[in-house]
Parts: C-alpha cells; structure tokens; sequence
C-alpha cells in the first residue's frame, strides 16, 4: 500500500482523527483528493466542519458532486416520511461560502450548475426588472427625467409582493443592464458579486439566468378564472423538485411520496386489495418497476482511485465519514442477535446465491429498495430510520412474512405450519414477503396493541384527578387514531402511562410506532426479569414468536398499569 509523504498531504499518523482531518481540510491537497471522494462522504464533511469551512472542498468538487451534495443538502425533511422543502436560506448560505472562496472561482462554480436550480434559488432572494422599460419617453419642461424613479413607479404594479420593500431605502443595483433588487436583505453582497462576474465571465450563462429570474419577478395570478396554476416560481421550483427525485431515484433513492404509497398498500392483507395480483415479480407493483427502471437507467460512475490517496481514504473510513456498507445477512449472523433471527430469510437468500446467481442480484436489489422504502417514507421512535436501522429492518419484515408462510401470502387457501421451501425465493420476489410482514406487524402489532389499550384503560382506576383526565384523553385519541388507521398517531397521548409505570410507557410506544419494535423494557417483562434495561434498546420483530410475545405483554398490561 502507497504511503503519502509529501508534505501538503494528510499523514497516516500524528494527532487524533479530528486533527487529522482539520489538516486535511486545510493543505492544498484537498483539491486533488476531493474528485475521488463519494457525494456522500463530501456531505458528511461539510455537516462534520461546517459549510463555512468548507468553501476550499465545495470549489474543488466536480459538477456531478455539486449536484449530488445540493440534492441533499438544499433540501430539509420537514419530517420522517414528508416530502423535502426547499431551503432557500441554506441556498444563500452556499452563495455566501461560494464567494468567500473567490469571486471567479464562485462563478465558475456556479456556472455549472442547472440554471433552473440557480434561478430558483435567486428568485427568493431578488426581483429582476429590464431598466428599458422604463425608459422616459418624455418630460416636461419643469421636471428632468429620471430613470430609478420611473422605475420605482413602474414597480407599483407589484404591491401585492409582500416580500417587496419599497420604502427609499431598498436595495437595489444594475448589472449587466438589469436591475436587481432584494427581496431579502440577506446575502445581498454575495448575491450582487456573484452576478458582477458572471457577467463579465460567463455571459451567456449570466443573461439565461437574469431572464429567468426576470419570468419569475413578473409572474402574476391568471385573470381568466385558473388561479389553480402554479405562478412561475413554484412552477419553476415544482420542476427543479421533480428533476431532482429522478436523480435520486437513479441512485437508488425512494421518494417519499413513493414511499409512502408502497407502505400504506403494504399494510393491508393481500385479501382486502381488490384485485391484487400475485407478486411474482418485480414488473406487478408499478412503484417498484419505476424504482428499478430509474436504477438501470442510471450512468455508472466507476472512478479508479490512485494508490496515492489511499491513506486519506483511510483517514475518512475512520473518522465515519465515507458511506457504510450495512451489514449483509449472511455475514452478520454470528455477531449480530438481530440478523441471527432471520433464520427463513438467511437461507433461502443462501440457497438463492448459490443456485441461481442473478436471481440473488435480484433478490439483494429488492432488500435494498425495502430499506430506501422505509429510509424515505417511514420513522422508528418517532424518528428517522438510519441507513443500517433500515437494513435491518427491511430484512426483519422480509423474514416475518416468511414466518407466516403461506397463511399471508397472496393465493394463499389455507394456514399451515410448514416451513416455505429452500427455492421459494427463485419465483416468489422479497416484495410479497414484506408486504405479508408488514400487514402482520400492522395488524397483529400496532393495530391489536391500539385495541387491547383501549379496552385495558376502561378498567384502570386512578385517584389522582389529574392522571385519570390523562387517561381518557389518551383513551379517546387511541379510538380516534385507530379508526383513521394510524395507531401511531397516540403516542404523544400516552406519555401519561409513564406517570403509572415507565416499563408499560416504554413498551407501549414501540408497539403504537409506525413501525412497530420490541423495545427491551417488553421483553424483560415477558420474561419476568428485573434488572436494568435500557430504555432506549429495541428489536425489530422478525419473526412470530416475537408477535406472540406482544400478546403475552398485552395480558400482562393491566397489572402494570394497577401497580
């Protein structure tokens, strides 16, 4: 293995890892290790020091990266399983940091990023007019012309901006025959240098800009009656929002919309979908087929690392910050408990590989959707799932409906004990086999765990007024969100539990989630233990023994409870 030596390179040795990396950040060799990194380790270092240090790396990344890091970074998750926004204060943050590198390297950088992205992001900052039209076409003999004040006039057209400020001592400035002026007082400098040289370094790409942002400025509502049209800065950031979820789909990202609807179809038994039909393949869930189609449309990126770099890439393994491979299952069953249960889907997935190669790329293709599924469109706790969280429990899911087999699959006559045959997974997809963990986890979980509460709190008798009001609210809100089919929407309701028994508030939340675990505190109870447990500790339930042991918890809820 290559060592680096010279010394403007990030040593192997010399200081703790965050003073390694701070080197690293800091020495000209940063602009030739930055093409060779992943977006995604980009990303981790910016959110690891800071946008604001991070101008250097930003400038040296290529155009592909810069367009990966904004797919992430310019969109916020309002939260788990809801559609991205658009940040737009983030996007003046990037402006700032831009020309903090350089005024030319800024541009540069700018100009090679989608005008639709770039326009976007402006218009929430600045309107764009063209002086021209409000050239004087005459004056009076008391009264010069005056151009500005034409201009200012002109602009009351707009009072229905709220953003606008025409008070005198707005900001406004000319470039490159345009007049820009602030929505926003912020990043107004940056703003105004960047455009001073694009225009004078990138012309072309300066006036597609300003004519966008000048469309943008002038939009207004429609007079003949469709005001349901998009005005052209949400038309505008509607279409940047689509591009941007087909490049993550092509990366192997669900969106969340998607991810969502695959869910909620999910959780219904195959029985109740009308029509439904058997999953054979990928090819019958038109969710997954566009999800596999934007995969293979997807250009291959493979980049050949020189031997010299190798030690940064170590140094970044280190510090976390170059993406994780999650644990596969057929590696992680000897030091993992939790893959070790997936005993159904350990080894039919090994029959698979070793009998049928392609169809095991298929099959791993499919976990690997599941996972992004629940990334996308679902929490755990009330919080995002991690990538590895994910892993897991897209596999745990898989295998529980592999436990139930073939009482919740699709076509299936009759219940039956039998474990599913080493070549299942050779004409039957992982989707049917989530799908029937899913429904299980739903309705055998957080649906039952809903009811059995719900009849549980109608005998619970409390002196204190206060717990007993508590009480039947979180009593009303279970019947409520149980009808509405989200069980999970009780949980801030049941924090009133832990004023009777914290063990019965904990495991209670993890069986309401919407995606239910079996938090430690469960487990111990059902196993009638004692000791200490860490309240924030859970399995994902992966099989039906672990199903089983919510009911016995549930029986065992009242006495909790009456303590």
């Amino acid at each position: 293995m290559s060592k680096i030596t010279n010394r403007d390179t990030a040593p192997r040795d010399g200081g703790s890892v965050e003073h390694r990396l701070a080197r690293l950040m800091d020495t000209p060799f940063l602009a030739r290790v930055v093409p060779y990194l992943p977006p995604e380790t980009l990303h981790q270092l910016i959110r690891h020091r800071g946008l604001d240090a991070c101008g250097d790396l930003i400038t040296s990344a290529t155009p592909a990266q810069l367009t990966f890091l904004l797919d992430i970074d310019l969109w916020g998750h309002a939260r788990p399983g809801r559609d991205d926004l658009f940040d737009v204060d983030r996007f003046g943050e990037w402006l700032e940091v831009l020309v903090e590198a350089g005024h030319s390297v800024a541009a540069r950088t700018v100009a090679a990023l989608d005008q639709d992205l770039v326009v976007a992001g402006l218009s929430r900052y600045v309107r764009v007019l063209d002086p021209g039209i409000f050239e004087p076409t005459a004056q009076s003999d008391d009264e010069a012309a005056d151009r500005h004040e034409a201009m200012r006039e002109g602009d009351s057209m707009h009072a229905g901006d709220t953003e606008h400020d025409s008070s005198g001592d707005s900001l406004e400035r000319e470039v490159g025959g345009y007049l820009v002026r602030a929505r926003r007082g912020d990043a107004w400098d940056a703003i105004v240098t960047l455009l001073v040289t694009l225009d004078a370094e990138h012309g072309n790409y300066f006036h597609a800009v300003m004519q966008g942002c000048r469309r943008s400025s002038n939009s207004r509502p429609e007079i003949d009656g469709l005001d349901d049209l998009l005005l052209e800065p949400e038309q505008r950031l509607h279409d940047i929002t689509i591009e941007r979820e087909r490049r993550r789909s092509q990366q192997g990202y669900a969106t969340p919309a998607d991810a969502r609807a695959f869910l909620e179809m999910a959780r219904q038994p195959a029985r109740a979908r009308s029509g439904a039909p058997m999953m054979g393949s990928i090819t019958a869930n038109p969710i997954v087929a566009a999800y596999f189609r934007a995969a293979e449309q997807a250009p291959a990126q493979a980049i050949d690392v020189p031997g010299s770099l190798e030690a940064v890439m170590e140094l970044l393994t280190e510090a976390g910050m170059m993406p994780e491979r999650p644990r596969t299952l057929l590696e992680a069953a000897d030091t993992d408990p939790q893959a070790a249960r997936l005993t159904h889907l350990r080894r039919l997935m090994a029959y698979v590989r070793d009998t049928h190669e392609t169809t095991y790329f298929t099959r791993s293709r499919e976990l690997a959707f599941l996972a992004n599924t629940l990334l996308a469109g679902c929490s755990v706790q009330s919080r995002p799932f991690t990538p590895q969280e994910a892993s897991d429990a897209a596999a745990g899911i898989c295998n529980l409906g592999l436990d139930y087999w073939p009482t919740r699959w699709p076509g299936a006559t009759s219940p039956g004990a039998s474990l599913p045959p080493d070549s299942l997974l050779i004409d039957h997809d992982l989707l049917t086999a989530f799908e029937a963990g899913w429904s299980v986890l739903y309705q055998d979980v957080s649906v039952f765990a809903a009811e059995q509460l719900i009849s549980t709190l109608a005998d619970v008798d409390c002196v204190d007024r206060d717990i007993r009001r508590g009480l039947v609210a979180l009593r009303r809100t279970l019947v409520k969100q149980r009808d509405a089919g989200t069980p999970w929407g009780a949980r801030d309701a049941a924090e009133i539990l832990a004023m009777l028994d914290m063990t019965a508030w904990v495991s209670v939340l993890g069986l309401l989630d919407e995606c239910p675990v079996l938090p430690a505190a469960l487990t111990a109870v059902v196993a009638g233990r004692t000791t200490a447990v860490n309240p924030a500790a859970f399995d994902f339930i992966s099989t039906a023994a672990q199903v089983a042991d919510v009911r016995v918890f549930m029986r065992k809820l009242p006495e909790l409870l009456s303590r």
